[in-house]
C-alpha cells in the first residue's frame, strides 16, 4: 500500500518540447529523503552535473511539496524552489509561504519539475490532471502584481500564482519568484531561471485531499499543537510578538545584542533602529494574513496614507527587508523602506541581495572607489532612500550601472576593482543575510558552512542568540550549557550549528516553517517524528534515530552537490569585515569572529575530514550515498577512517 500524506506523482513539464508527462513517486525515495528540498536535492543531483549552465534549459527548477503539505499540520504552507544558482554557481534553494503549496498537492503532485526553454514567452496552467502550455508573449514585461492579477481574471481567483517580474525576465541574477502578490522566493536567483525558460507564471488549482494514515493518532498531534500555540510555554512570544508585530519585531531584540546590520554592516548598533522596528510598522498595518494552516499570523500587510509616498502598499516589509534597505544603508524612513519592498516585489527582486547590493555602492561611493559620473548621476549617501530607490530601478531594468549591479556584488566588484571587493559582502558569491558574526559567534559557523552561501535559514541557531538555557540543557547537555548559551563564544558553535543543520534538513522536507522550529524553538525531532508516522505510516519515521539519519543523509548530499561543483573548503571564509574589524560600537564592541574552532568542531561532528573539506568515505556510506562517493571519486581522493570507522560521525 502506497504512504500516506503523499500525492504518490511527479509531474515533469518539458517546455521546449511542449509536452508533459506524470511518474509515480518511488516509495524508497520518499523513505531516503521524506520530501520537499530532501527529494528535491536527490533528483537536482541527478538531473544536473558540473557542467550544466544554470541560466541554460537543462537547468531543472523543482517546485517541491512535503508530506505534511495540505495536511493540516502545524505552519506547514511552506514548499520549495531548488535549482543550481545563477548568483553562486552551486547549491540554489528558496522557500516561500502562502497557499500555492497545498494547492499543487491537491492537484496530485508532490513534485513539478520543469526543464527546457519555452520558444516564447508562456504560462503553465495547472488544474487537477489538466496540464496546459499557453501563449504569454502579452504577459511579458508585467510586474507580479497585474501579471498575477491578468491570469486570475482569466482563469478565476481559486488558482494561486507563482510568477516573476522585470527583473527575471531581465535575467537578474538574484531575481525572485513571486506567490500570490507578496509571498516571495527571494534568495540564490530562481527568479532568474524561471526567466531564462521563458516560464511568466504558473497557475495551479487543485480539487483532491491528502489522506492521513492514521486519523485518531494525527489529531492528536494536531491537539498538541493547538496548546502550544495557545496556552504552552512558547504561546506568548508566538502570539504577542511574531503576531502582532510580524517578524520586524525582531529589530528591537536583535538591536539590543548588537548584532542589527547598520552602514553595510560596519556595526551592529543603531540609535535610531526604533524608528523602523516591529511597533513603528504597525502603525502602517492595514491587514494582517496567515500562511495555510498557521496560527502565527505573522504576514502583515501595510499601507503608506499619505505623504511623498503615498499609495505605497506591500506584504511586509519583513524583519531582513527592513534591515537590507533600513539601517543597512541608514535610512530611517519606514515609509520609504515600505515603498522600496513594493518596488522589489512589483519587479521580483530579492530584497536582501538588493539592499546589500546597494549598501556596497553606498560604501564604495563613500571611500571615493565610485563616482557620481560612473553611477549616472546618483549620488548614494548614506541614509538616501532616493538614491536606493534609483538603484533599484537602474537594477530591476539593468538601466546604466545596474546592468552590472544586477550580476551580484562578486561580480561587480570583480569588475570595479580598486578595493571595492573589501566591501563586497558575500559567502559563496551570496550576499550576507541580517546577522553579524561578531555579535553571535555560530552565525559566522552557519554562514560559512550553509551550502547556498551567507544563509541564516538552514542552521542559524537561537539557543545561544536568546540564551534559552532549559532548551540547552535538554539537547546538548548540563555540561555544555553555559557554553553553548553564550553567543560571544565560539565554543560548542560548530556542534549545535551540526544539529540545526540537521533539524533543518528534515522541517525543509517535511516542509515546516521555522517560525516554530527556529524561534520559538516549540518543534524538534521528537515532534517530527510524532506527527509523520500516523500521517504516512512509514514506521520508520517514527523513530528520531531514523530521522536524524535522513536529516544528515540530505545535508551530507546538498554540501557534495558543491564539492562536484568544484566548492570545497577554500570557500568556507566570511569578509574580513567580521573577522578582522572589531564591532566598533554597541553591546559587542570590540568582538571579530574566529572561524577555525568553529570549523573543527563542525567537520568533526559531520564527519567531515577538517584538512581536505572532503567526507570521509565511512560517513557517505553509512548514509547510504554511495552513489555520491562513486562521482566524487571521479575529482577527488576520498580520505578513509578504515582505523575507526566509528569516528566518521560524532553527536553533540
Amino acid at each position: 500500500m502506497y504512504p500516506k500524506g503523499y500525492a504518490g506523482r511527479i509531474l515533469y513539464v518539458d517546455l521546449s518540447k511542449e509536452k508533459y508527462w506524470v511518474e509515480q513517486l518511488p516509495v524508497h525515495l520518499a523513505k531516503a529523503y521524506v520530501g520537499g528540498s530532501g527529494l528535491a536535492a536527490y533528483f537536482l543531483w541527478n538531473l544536473t552535473n558540473e557542467r550544466t549552465d544554470p541560466l541554460g534549459p537543462e537547468n531543472p527548477l523543482i517546485v517541491a511539496t512535503g508530506p505534511a503539505t495540505g495536511a493540516l499540520a502545524p505552519s506547514a504552507g511552506r514548499f520549495a524552489v531548488v535549482s543550481k544558482s545563477p548568483l553562486t554557481g552551486i547549491w540554489g534553494e528558496s522557500h516561500a509561504g502562502g497557499f500555492f503549496g497545498p494547492e499543487l498537492k491537491y492537484a496530485g503532485y508532490d513534485l513539478l519539475i520543469i526543464i527546457g526553454r519555452a520558444s516564447r514567452p508562456t504560462y503553465l496552467v495547472i488544474d487537477d490532471s489538466s496540464v496546459e502550455l499557453r501563449d504569454g508573449r502579452d504577459l511579458w514585461g508585467l510586474n507580479t502584481r497585474d501579471a498575477t492579477n491578468e491570469i486570475r481574471s482569466r482563469l478565476g481567483r481559486d488558482y494561486h500564482v507563482m510568477c516573476i517580474g522585470p527583473a527575471g525576465e531581465r535575467l537578474v541574477r538574484y531575481a525572485s519568484i513571486m506567490v500570490d502578490y507578496y509571498r516571495a522566493f527571494g534568495r540564490t536567483g530562481v527568479g532568474a531561471v524561471m526567466g531564462s525558460k521563458n516560464l511568466k507564471v504558473v497557475a495551479v488549482r487543485g480539487s483532491r485531499g491528502v489522506e492521513v494514515y492514521d486519523p485518531d493518532r494525527y489529531a492528536e498531534v494536531l491537539e498538541d499543537f493547538l496548546w502550544r500555540n495557545t496556552e504552552g510555554p512558547w504561546a506568548l512570544p508566538a502570539q504577542m510578538s511574531l503576531g502582532r508585530y510580524g517578524t520586524p519585531c525582531l529589530v528591537t531584540v536583535i538591536n539590543a545584542i548588537g548584532r542589527l546590520p547598520t552602514k553595510n554592516h560596519w556595526t551592529g548598533y543603531w540609535e535610531e533602529a526604533d524608528k523602523i522596528s516591529g511597533e513603528e510598522l504597525l502603525k502602517y498595518r492595514v491587514s494582517r494574513g496567515s500562511c495555510f494552516s498557521c496560527m502565527i499570523m505573522c504576514k502583515h500587510i501595510t499601507r503608506v496614507p499619505d505623504g511623498k509616498y503615498e499609495g505605497a502598499f506591500s506584504g511586509g516589509p519583513e524583519y531582513e527587508t527592513v534591515v537590507a534597505l533600513g539601517s543597512n544603508l541608514l535610512i530611517s524612513d519606514i515609509r520609504a523602506i515600505i515603498y522600496m519592498n513594493q518596488l522589489c516585489n512589483l519587479y521580483g527582486l530579492d530584497t536582501i541581495s538588493t539592499g546589500k547590493v546597494i549598501s556596497f555602492v553606498f560604501e564604495c561611493y563613500e571611500r571615493g572607489i565610485l563616482t557620481k559620473e560612473e553611477l549616472g548621476g546618483i549620488e548614494p549617501t548614506w541614509g538616501n532612500a532616493e538614491a536606493a530607490i534609483e538603484l533599484i530601478h537602474a537594477i530591476a531594468t539593468r538601466r546604466g550601472i545596474g546592468n552590472l549591479l544586477a550580476e551580484g556584488v562578486v561580480r561587480a566588484a570583480e569588475a570595479i576593482g580598486r578595493g571595492s571587493e573589501a566591501y563586497a559582502l558575500h559567502v559563496k558569491k551570496l550576499e550576507v543575510s541580517a546577522q553579524d558574526p561578531r555579535a553571535q559567534k555560530s552565525v559566522g559557523c552557519t554562514w560559512a558552512i550553509s551550502v547556498r552561501g551567507a544563509d541564516h535559514l538552514r542552521s542559524l541557531t537561537t539557543v545561544d542568540e536568546l540564551g534559552y538555557r532549559d532548551i540547552a540543557t535538554e539537547r546538548f547537555g548540563p555540561d555544555k550549557v553555559d557554553w553553548v548559551c553564550d553567543r560571544l563564544s565560539e565554543r560548542y558553535k560548530g556542534y549545535i550549528v551540526k544539529d540545526q543543520e540537521d533539524l533543518f534538513a528534515l522541517v525543509d522536507s517535511v516542509i515546516m516553517c521555522k517560525y516554530g522550529t527556529m524561534w520559538p524553538p516549540m518543534y524538534y525531532f521528537d515532534f517530527i517524528a510524532k506527527l509523520l508516522y500516523p500521517l504516512t505510516g512509514i514506521r520508520e519515521f517514527g523513530d528520531v534515530k531514523y530521522l536524524r539519519l535522513v536529516a544528515e543523509r540530505i545535508a551530507n548530499l546538498k554540501r557534495c552537490y558543491n564539492l562536484r561543483e568544484g566548492v570545497g573548503k577554500e570557500s568556507e571564509v566570511l569578509p574580513r569585515r567580521f573577522t578582522e574589524e572589531p564591532m566598533p560600537t554597541g553591546p559587542s564592541k570590540g568582538h571579530v569572529c574566529n572561524l577555525e574552532p568553529m570549523l573543527r568542531e563542525y567537520y568533526e561532528s559531520r564527519g567531515w575530514d577538517f584538512e581536505s573539506g572532503l567526507p570521509y568515505e565511512e560517513t557517505l556510506e553509512r548514509l547510504g550515498l554511495d552513489y555520491v562517493a562513486e562521482t566524487l571519486r571521479r575529482r577527488y581522493k576520498l580520505p578513509r577512517l578504515s582505523h575507526d570507522s566509528s569516528k566518521a560521525s560524532r553527536s553533540t
